[in-house]
């Protein structure tokens, strides 16, 4: 039997086309949600992700946003509301990640990455956060990573912009509580994504090997604990780290 504990409930997803996003609107999809299916670059790939939500059952949206900038998220929130007449649930799920290491990284790398991964989360949880203190309850959950935690071998803005996440979230659980707004972060190690794909073979199966449970994690991993969090399991848990990573860390 289903299980609907998400019916009718409104979920927002930036970056929700592809790898983690795409499977974390599934999940809620199955479970009765409605969802809204930011994208920027991947509209094919929105459309198509809308199409398969609507034959699961719940209505679906795909919006175009670029989260680096304010007047986008703007807009991006202001038609999801016009749509679904309310937002119970976002995931900050867009983010980048340039690899290079110090002496190659550039002003506009660095800012690329915070605007992206930092700044636009937080500006997404800035727009809708009058939707949800109308109702005195809402769940917010920030994707992170354990570069956040152990850094990041590859980028030094990746694993900063996502510290900074963490730090956002444990800061805004003090404020947000009040209003029964809960706020968490799911924090994935590697992640069998395009992005994993393309460093190729041989590093994979080091990534594999370096894993007490011998694997990475798919995008089904990381959407389970999404959904845990954002499940009336989690209520009295706020501005917590979730590390899924099959033991790495």
């Amino acid at each position: 039997m289903v299980d609907l504990r998400f019916q009718n409930k409104v979920v927002l997803i930036t970056g929700a086309a592809r790898g983690i996003g795409r499977a974390i609107a599934l999940a809620f999809a199955k479970e009765g949600a409605k969802i809204v299916v930011n994208h920027y670059k991947s509209k094919k790939e929105a459309n198509k992700l809308v199409a398969e939500i609507k034959k699961i059952g719940p209505d679906a949206i795909a919006i175009r946003a670029d989260i680096s900038e304010i007047n986008e998220i703007k807009k991006l929130v202001k038609e999801s509301i016009i749509k679904f007449k309310g937002i119970d649930i976002i995931i900050n799920n867009a983010g980048i990640q340039l690899p290079a290491p110090i002496n190659e990284t550039t002003e506009e790398m660095w800012d690329n990455t915070f605007d992206i991964n930092l700044k636009g989360a937080f500006f997404c949880i800035k727009e809708v956060l009058p939707y949800m203190k109308q109702k005195t309850k809402g769940k917010i959950i920030n994707i992170s990573s354990i570069a956040a935690l152990v850094g990041s071998l590859v980028s030094v803005s990746y694993g900063s912009s996502k510290a900074g996440v963490s730090n956002m979230t444990k800061t805004l659980s003090r404020e947000l509580g009040k209003y029964n707004i809960t706020i968490n972060v799911v924090a994935p190690g590697p992640t069998d994504t395009d992005l994993m794909r393309n460093l190729g073979k041989e590093r994979r199966e080091i990534l594999q090997k370096e894993t007490p449970l011998g694997r990475i994690a798919t995008p089904e991993d990381i959407a389970k604990a999404v959904l845990f969090f954002a499940s009336n399991k989690a209520d009295f848990i706020t501005g917590q780290t979730l590390i899924v990573d099959g033991g790495r860390i």
